[in-house]
């Protein structure tokens, strides 16, 4: 398969297509991760217009693809950056848990999940903070 995609990815064009088709299933798949270990289900309070939910979610998906536009400025083929993001994502979601660890006094998931918009703000700024952290140790 290597042998196919390989010229394919040596135009241009081809290698944006290459590096957008990759970041697009990452998403749904780190989407998912995280979607596994919260307490609600995002997309079902977003129906509901949960704002903190919202919030939150909207820093995850920023925080997700500003790791791999570092992780993609600093390689130059696709594998590498796949590889490098997926270590990015993985600092992220150990970000998520340690925001919740580190709050004892209440229940992160639990605060989002009732619409608590002061967390759900903050829970996105730390997303879109740590993944610029993270983006700017990729190697």
């Amino acid at each position: 398969m290597k042998d196919y995609i390989d010229p394919l990815l040596a135009h241009p064009v081809g290698m944006m297509i290459g590096y957008f088709s990759v970041a697009v299933l990452q998403l749904i798949v780190f989407l998912w991760c995280f979607e596994l270990v919260t307490k609600y289900k995002c997309w079902d309070e977003i129906k509901r217009g949960n704002m903190a939910v919202a919030m939150a979610t909207g820093g995850k998906i920023f925080g997700i693809c500003n790791i791999m536009r570092f992780s993609i400025e600093a390689h130059s083929s696709v594998y590498g950056s796949l590889g490098w993001s997926l270590i990015g994502f993985m600092l992220l979601l150990a970000a998520y848990f340690l925001f919740e660890f580190l709050t004892p006094v209440f229940n992160i998931d639990r605060e989002i999940a009732s619409n608590n918009q002061a967390i759900g703000f903050i829970s996105m700024v730390i997303s879109i903070s740590l993944s610029y952290v993270i983006g700017a140790a990729i190697l």
